[in-house]
């Protein structure tokens, strides 16, 4: 997906409609920082601004994620085009919101290690080991709840029984036993309970 072609392709259709940053900013009720973004290339807008824009500019999704008008020939092609390069886009995305919970996990679990070996091995008052237990602990969990949270909504679980593939509630996710990211929880379809894989 080109980010620099649909952003000039937004621009033009800004222009073509009369449209200023600032004025297309107002109608969408964003600031004019997202619009330059986009213009710029530097990123998308969200599924509910895009459902607005293409109403606004009279153009279908296709056209807007595509960066050009189409021929109604050649819109079968470029619709499965653009979403296989989303689906792309997605899994590109959900891969490096995984990397974040495991680099927090880390952060949190280094952070918490390094508060109770300083409370044990170094000299001070017991108020004060007391404090540094408690404080990595509330880190750890801090840490472990956006951990939780971010796997939650990055991909989706599958079930064993029936293939079905969603997006739990995060307390189903927080209480679940896991090993790694596979969690045992009851599917939404099927209703069974079952050890269900991440996947992305």
């Amino acid at each position: 997906m080109d980010l620099n072609k649909i952003g000039k392709y937004i621009a033009k259709k800004r222009q073509e409609k009369g449209f200023t940053q600032e004025s297309l900013a107002e109608e969408l009720g964003i600031s004019n920082r997202s619009i330059s973004k986009w213009e710029r290339g530097i990123c998308l807008p969200d599924a509910n601004n895009l459902a607005k824009l293409c109403k606004l500019f009279n153009v279908s999704y296709n056209e807007l994620l595509s960066g050009e008008d189409i021929n109604q020939k050649d819109y079968k092609k470029f619709a499965e085009q653009k979403l296989e390069e989303f689906s792309e886009l997605e899994t590109a995305q959900n891969k490096k919101f995984l990397m974040y919970e495991i680099v927090i996990g880390l952060i949190s679990t280094a952070a918490c290690l390094a508060l109770m070996f300083v409370a044990k091995y170094v000299d001070m008052n017991t108020a004060m080991q007391v404090f540094l237990i408690v404080l990595g602990l509330v880190l750890l969990l801090v840490g472990g709840s956006f951990c939780i949270k971010i796997e939650t909504e990055a991909g989706k679980y599958e079930c064993k029984n029936c293939g079905y593939r969603y997006v739990p509630k995060y307390s189903a996710v927080y209480f679940a036993w896991h090993i790694g990211r596979t969690r045992k929880m009851t599917c939404p379809k099927c209703h069974k309970k079952s050890w269900q894989k991440k996947v992305v």
